[in-house]
């Protein structure tokens, strides 16, 4: 795990974190987008959480070490252009945490929820595919709910940036 914390101006200790899973999907950026508005008007932080998922090399080590390699240069440029969206968006001024993982997506959340008591909002952006909303908020939205540590916000991927705007 490692974690990178942007620092910002006055920043206080033990805010509440509004955690969202980031990739390069448009429903992310809407996911993100709310979760900046949200934090700027209650005084919280963004946590932005890339999961490199895991897979079984044992016998090809090069392998291995060449797609965890692979999954954190993607990691560090999916945060870099979450920065610049945010800079676009004149939320630089929300205070940031980038938190990278390796294991499975749905374990690494609930880890980091754990291991992190600020976080107290989980926010997913649906997608409009055809073929679902996703494969974490199908976890998510089912039985798994039910039992999870914090609330879920799952944002519709028909939303336009305006509308989520008006949301917050």
């Amino acid at each position: 795990m490692s974690e990178r914390k942007i620092r910002k101006p006055n920043e206080m200790h033990h805010r509440r974190r509004f955690l969202v899973v980031v990739d390069e999907s448009p429903e992310c950026e809407l996911a993100v987008y709310f979760s900046a508005l949200r934090a700027r008007r209650t005084g919280s932080d963004l946590v932005m959480l890339f999961v490199i998922e895991t897979a079984d090399f044992q016998h090809w080590l090069k392998v291995e070490e060449t797609h965890r390699q692979e999954g954190e240069q993607k990691a560090a440029a999916v945060f870099r252009l979450y920065q610049i969206k945010l800079n676009g968006w004149g939320l630089d001024d929300v205070a940031t945490h980038e938190v990278m993982r390796h294991g499975s997506q749905l374990d690494e959340i609930i880890g980091l929820i754990n291991d992190d008591k600020d976080i107290n909002f989980l926010v997913l952006g649906a997608s409009t595919s055809s073929e679902g909303p996703g494969r974490l908020v199908s976890q998510l939205a089912g039985k798994q709910s039910a039992d999870f540590p914090i609330p879920i916000v799952i944002i519709p991927g028909s939303l336009q940036l305006p509308e989520i705007e008006a949301l917050t």
